[in-house]
């Protein structure tokens, strides 16, 4: 059994937080990973707050405080959760589920464990009624 690997990724201005983050999982071969920091600034945001439907999107200068989660990759489909709490310019921390359309404004840096011995799915639950993770050992 192969141990963790790690992976730290500086992403820049343009970069997409979330779909780049899928990508370099993807890339390493692996079907599993976490995210174990992140911070850097956006220049858009969707984060998903509690108990929403949609996301709320944000146009401004924001610094991500911190970000954390899951990305599984299968075959070609990826899935994430992930959830970070920013700052606006005024100092007002939100939170939430990490969207697509998260731009980066001049950096993000990212730590990335890779757990090459594990696979992560999302799969519906029926106690929940989401796809929520199932973690299975890779072989």
């Amino acid at each position: 059994m192969e141990s963790m690997k790690t992976l730290p990724i500086r992403l820049t201005p343009g970069q997409d937080l979330r779909a780049t983050l899928e990508a370099a999982v993807q890339s390493q071969n692996c079907r599993a990973a976490f995210v174990l920091s992140g911070i850097g600034s956006l220049s858009t945001a969707g984060i998903r707050l509690a108990g929403a439907e949609q996301p709320t999107r944000l146009t401004e200068s924001m610094e991500i405080l911190t970000l954390s989660g899951t990305v599984a990759v299968d075959g070609n489909k990826t899935s994430s959760h992930m959830h970070m709490a920013i700052s606006t310019a005024t100092g007002q921390v939100l939170g939430g589920h990490v969207a697509l359309g998260c731009t980066v404004l001049t950096t993000a840096e990212v730590l990335l464990v890779l757990l090459p011995d594990w696979q992560f799915t999302r799969e519906p639950d029926a106690q929940t009624g989401y796809d929520e993770l199932v973690i299975r050992a890779h072989s």
